[in-house]
């Protein structure tokens, strides 16, 4: 087990491939269920190399699609360690295409997992400390934990609007929504 500080290179990995026609999906661009294995692998080599034990995805913030993906384009995702707590890490993962017979090169989306390390038992492990070695890092770890703090703020929020819930009230409000309320 890896318990020293480690620096945020030392984790950093790539992580590349090619698009290949049984990657398609009806449209005939590369499936985004594809392109979000690639990014859940990436996380974990990335986590695993920082925490020096097993690792598993806890949570994937949001994940837009900016850009679609062509069968024949390579895919590079490259992730960092970006924030660790106790035994979590937030890993950034930003892909990128590229059109390898012209050149052109896309960023296609960037998302962040939060993983988790595991001991042999199964149980949440405390992750060696990171080392932030330049400015570009250190603003990756402030926004992961402002995004964290907001993520509680709003899971706190979210819980008081429950409980205080009216059907009556909420249901007036879905008058403009683009639905129809049939209950029996």
């Amino acid at each position: 087990m890896h318990r020293k500080s480690k620096p945020t290179n030392y984790s950093r990995t790539i992580l590349s491939e090619l698009m290949v026609p049984s990657y398609a999906n009806f449209g005939g661009k590369v499936h985004g269920g594809t392109i979000l294995s690639m990014m859940d692998k990436v996380a974990y080599v990335c986590a695993t190399k920082h925490a020096g034990n097993y690792c598993v995805t806890a949570s994937i913030e949001t994940v837009d699609f900016l850009s679609p993906v062509d069968v024949g384009d390579q895919i590079s995702l490259y992730a960092s360690v970006n924030y660790v707590g106790s035994s979590s890490l937030v890993v950034g993962i930003k892909v990128v295409s590229e059109n390898i017979k012209v050149g052109t090169v896309k960023h296609t989306n960037t998302s962040y997992f939060t993983m988790v390390a595991m001991d042999e038992n199964h149980k949440p492990v405390k992750v060696p400390a990171l080392i932030i070695e330049n400015k570009n890092d250190l603003r990756r770890f402030l926004e992961a934990k402002a995004r964290k703090e907001l993520k509680s703020e709003n899971a706190r929020e979210y819980e008081v609007r429950k409980a205080s819930m009216n059907l009556e009230e909420e249901i007036k409000s879905l008058a403009e929504n683009n639905c129809i309320i049939h209950l029996s």
